[in-house]
């Protein structure tokens, strides 16, 4: 092999390795298939819950930002999802990883975001639910069933309905 072509397979197998190494590091820490831990929760009331009061309900744990658009395109469809499900057994987490308070209350006005259950992380990815998760890049989400097992992880509003639909039945 010339010496060039060498140098060019070794740049390109470095490249790989970097993005490899980027995307695991991007990867949350719980998979689908996993039963979710119990954990503590303090809501914007300021009202620590354990996750495991929800047990029993199928919950989408959702992370997001004022500051994300991709979030806030997501939070349409969610509060589409949650209007049509909250009825049947389906409620929702909103874990806001953001730098000021103003804007996520704001975007919880403008959003429509009205399920009860939201929590703020001003230290950005280094909140305490963050950190749990191992939440690097947002919009985050995961779909638990009533037994605490993760049906998903970053599905797409489409894919979630889907699985609400199945389970919940629905439209």
């Amino acid at each position: 092999m010339a010496a060039g072509n060498w140098k060019t397979v070794v740049a390109v197998a470095l490249l790989a390795l970097v993005v490899l190494g980027y995307w695991k590091y991007r990867q949350p820490r719980f998979a689908a298939g996993e039963q979710l831990p119990d954990f503590p929760i303090t809501l914007e009331s300021g009202k620590t819950v354990r996750f495991s009061e929800w047990r029993g309900r199928y919950v989408l744990i959702h992370f997001w930002g004022s500051w994300c658009g991709p979030c806030r395109t997501e939070n349409r469809e969610l509060t589409r999802l949650y209007a049509e499900y909250r009825e049947r057994n389906f409620d929702i987490i909103s874990i806001g990883i953001e730098q000021t308070r103003q804007a996520w209350e704001q975007a919880l006005q403008t959003d429509g975001l009205v399920w009860p259950h939201h929590v703020i992380e001003l230290e950005h990815f280094d909140g305490p639910l963050a950190q749990r998760f191992r939440v690097r890049a947002i919009p985050t989400t995961f779909l638990v069933n009533p037994d605490g097992v993760i049906m998903g992880v970053n599905l797409s509003p489409a894919q979630m309905e889907r699985m609400l639909r199945e389970a919940l039945g629905g439209t």
